[in-house]
């Protein structure tokens, strides 16, 4: 689907900062640090516990949003005989962060970084996560570097985690990367990375893995204001995904020959979803063959077409119900990631997400053949509650934000009626549309068909209360 922008004029921006203002304190969500926090970080930086091994030679690069500057990890990718060697520096928040002091009670507190068009609320204070520990151009950092050797089919056959200074070339950005492997300027480790993404992709597919190829909702500040959007994402934007999941497989791997860590986990689909699901797509007139999986559908699904865009919006039940399992001697049962098709873990965004940091403190010692650190192994087994609340705040956040935004984009075109799909239909009435123009997703009342365009009138968009509603017409 084209990215769609929809700019709001300045006038809209005191109401909508209040509406966010509101928001942050509905959810305690904080911009600002405490001042022993803020104090904690500007000492750590000053002093970080640097490794001794130099691996700034290697020509490493990061690829992230052109805005970010939390940036968690840098690659580089090289031939080797028949297959590859991939590279993936990750920083490393534990060369600054001391167990039980400020900025790591502070971490547990927030779980992760929340975005905002006005501002994020970080996990950690801006001079740790986008200054002295973020992989900058330029700049040595300290980071935990992955090592994978992957054969000429695309399969890891070796890893190695170890501590490592780092210099990261340059910070690309997936828009520039895309342009340069198309029209040929790529240089041999950007190309290597759309030859190993593909490879990996087509290993997930033989695994079952499942990605859904739905376009975000974007909400970005610029300088003539609110912008609102869909956006697909880039072929480059997977490749590099899967050098992540790559990773987060192989401390899955590590942690499980180990008998300790914590896990990403997502239950397989009920079969019974599965079966609704199917009866969805037949009355919709999607053809789902009785021998085709869930998952080999999914990849044949056009998000552009409404009635398989309604399959897809639909089939995201299927992939609900993601935790985290922690464990020390025993291995949890149901340790496979059914969205991945295999064990994972969360390992390349410290900067953002806390549990990472542990993932690689366990990963570290494992490759090492050492002890995990105390400080690691007694906190594991909390972190998937502290993980699953800051995830909730998360989700509620995100949510309120889109329909901050939306609502004030329409609030002064109640009453006007606007061409939408429907994607999704409740079993008690209503349901949500996406309308064609502008990039807006609500709820919507009547007797709606599922996977139909239909014309709907905008009822009530109210910024203070972030709601949207339309009726049927």
């Amino acid at each position: 689907m084209p990215r769609r922008h929809v700019r709001l004029a300045q006038p809209d921006a005191a109401e909508i900062a209040a509406a966010l203002a509101e928001l942050r304190a509905s959810l305690e969500v904080s911009l600002e640090f405490p001042p022993d926090v803020i104090a904690d970080a500007e000492e750590s930086v000053r002093a970080p516990r640097l490794p001794v091994a130099d691996e700034t030679a290697i020509p490493f690069v990061t690829i992230d949003p052109p805005e970010s500057l939390d940036l968690d990890q840098a690659l580089h990718l090289e031939r080797r005989g028949e297959g590859y060697r991939v590279r993936y520096a990750i920083a490393d928040v534990a060369a600054f962060v001391t167990p039980g002091g400020p900025m790591d009670v502070e971490a547990h507190a927030r779980g992760q970084t929340l975005y905002a068009p006005d501002g994020n609320a970080r996990l950690y204070p801006p001079v740790l996560s986008e200054g002295a520990g973020s992989l900058l151009p330029g700049k040595a950092r300290p980071s935990i570097l992955w090592t994978m050797e992957v054969d000429g089919s695309g399969e890891g056959v070796e890893v190695d985690a170890r501590r490592v200074l780092v210099r990261s070339r340059e910070k690309l950005d997936y828009a520039g990367v895309q342009r340069s492997l198309e029209d040929g300027t790529a240089g041999d480790s950007l190309n290597l990375l759309q030859e190993v993404g593909l490879l990996r992709q087509e290993r997930e597919e033989r695994r079952g893995g499942i990605a859904l190829p739905i376009p975000e909702q974007e909400v970005d500040k610029g300088p003539k204001g609110y912008e609102l959007a869909f956006r697909a994402p880039r072929p480059v934007e997977g490749w590099n995904a899967q050098i992540s999941l790559m990773a987060g497989q192989a401390a899955a791997e590590l942690m499980l020959r180990a008998h300790v860590g914590i896990l990403r986990t997502l239950p397989t689909a009920d079969p019974k979803a599965v079966d609704r699901l199917r009866r969805t797509a037949k009355a919709l007139g999607v053809d789902w063959p009785a021998n085709l999986s869930f998952a080999d559908l999914i990849r044949t699904l056009d998000p552009r077409a409404p009635a398989q865009a309604a399959v897809l919006a639909e089939s995201t039940v299927l992939l609900r119900g993601s935790g985290y399992a922690a464990f020390d001697d025993e291995v949890p049962t149901g340790a496979v990631h059914a969205g991945i098709g295999a064990p994972y873990a969360h390992t390349t965004a410290p900067l953002r997400r806390l549990v990472d940091r542990y993932v690689g403190e366990v990963c570290v010692a494992l490759s090492a053949g050492t002890n995990v650190p105390e400080w690691a192994e007694v906190a594991l087994p909390g972190l998937p509650e502290t993980m699953e609340r800051s995830n909730r705040k998360a989700q509620q956040y995100e949510a309120g934000i889109i329909s901050t935004i939306e609502a004030a984009l329409l609030q002064h075109r109640v009453g006007e009626t606007f061409e939408a799909v429907v994607v999704e239909v409740d079993d008690d009435g209503g349901g949500t549309v996406q309308l064609t123009e502008p990039a807006v997703t609500a709820r919507c009342g009547g007797d709606l068909p599922l996977g139909e365009r239909v014309d709907v009138k905008l009822e009530s968009a109210d910024v203070a209360k972030r709601q949207v509603r339309f009726v049927l017409t």
